[in-house]
């Protein structure tokens, strides 16, 4: 078990309304249980960077998540969800479940829950099987905000994530993405140079499926509220349906 300080120092308080009100001059503390280390099939009981980010960001932009249904894909230990519980209506937290991984994120919920404000629930689900119960399926098709971080790191977790978003996106509630990550380069033979191969191919899988995304880039200089290295192969992306937007 670790606490998250932050040395800008910030707590959490409630203002009239019973929002959140963050003041930087003093420091506050969420306490989350991971581990350092794991095999590759079991990255989510770490910490990475691109939960780190995503909760950045939406503490530095409270008016994008305030009172909206959040849905997070590939939680982890789920920090970034209860981030977003200070300040949504309520967050579907959500992963496969191996390693005990949603009883982890539970325990982190209880040692956390001081914070939260939202009603926030765990459920299981897994990018390489669509086929979601009924109850699953009318439960994540009333998210609005949907968030990822650091869940394209393995060719097979991708082309299920992709066919993940695309089953959710198809939908005539507008819905935004927010998938936060690190790209991972590597020096290939065949292109004689680093590339980053797993962002590449998440990039190609979108347009090999034709998706008829709008995909922009969100600048990362936003306030840092967690103690990390924000490096610059760091990346924030922002996905809407462009019909769906349409339908606005």
């Amino acid at each position: 078990m670790i606490k998250q300080n932050n040395p800008n120092g910030i707590v959490i308080n409630r203002d009239k309304d019973d929002d959140i009100d963050i003041d930087r001059q003093q420091e506050g503390k969420l306490l989350i249980e991971h581990r350092t280390s794991t095999e590759l099939q079991h990255v989510g009981l770490q910490v990475w960077r691109g939960a780190l980010l995503l909760a950045d960001y939406i503490l530095s932009n409270p008016d994008l998540f305030r009172d909206k249904i959040v849905l997070e894909l590939g939680a982890g230990v789920g920090l970034t969800s209860i981030v977003a519980s200070f300040l949504a209506k309520e967050v579907i937290c959500t992963d496969i479940n191996v390693k005990g991984i949603l009883k982890l994120i539970r325990r982190n919920i209880e040692r956390n829950k001081s914070y939260i404000k939202s009603k926030i629930c765990t459920n299981e689900l897994d990018f390489l099987n669509l086929d979601w119960p009924t109850f699953t399926k009318q439960n994540l098709h009333q998210a609005t905000v949907i968030l990822a971080a650091d869940v394209i790191y393995d060719e097979t977790i991708t082309t299920g994530f992709v066919q993940t978003l695309a089953k959710l996106l198809n939908s005539e509630t507008p819905k935004v993405v927010y998938i936060a990550l690190e790209k991972r380069f590597v020096f290939t033979t065949a292109d004689m140079e680093t590339v980053a191969p797993m962002f590449e191919d998440f990039l190609r899988r979108i347009e090999r499926e034709q998706l008829n995304w709008d995909v922009e880039y969100v600048k990362i200089d936003f306030p840092r509220y967690f103690n990390y290295n924000r490096v610059k192969h760091m990346i924030l992306m922002k996905i809407r349906n462009k019909l769906t937007e349409q339908c606005n």
